[in-house]
């Protein structure tokens, strides 16, 4: 059984996440999954955990907050 990458727990019911480019991660909860993998957007630093939006290479959690950061022109996914 392999630890968690982030928290090092030993658990049963750990998973892996394989990423497009083949790279491999445990872990034993979908928190500890999000903590790692999920990016960080760029005007408020939450969790983009949802689609959220991408001007170029930098990711928001939301039109709203891309336009914060003056961004023009991106919409929210529906």
């Amino acid at each position: 059984m392999q630890p968690c990458e982030v928290c090092g727990n030993r658990y049963e019911g750990a998973f892996t996440v394989t990423m497009a480019d083949g790279q491999a991660h445990v872990f034993d909860s979908f928190e500890c999954a999000i903590e790692r993998l999920a990016p960080r957007c760029a005007a408020c630093n939450c969790r983009v955990i949802g689609h959220g939006v991408q001007h170029e290479s930098t990711i928001y959690c939301s039109a709203h907050c891309a336009r914060e950061a003056g961004i023009s022109g991106l919409a929210d996914h529906n």
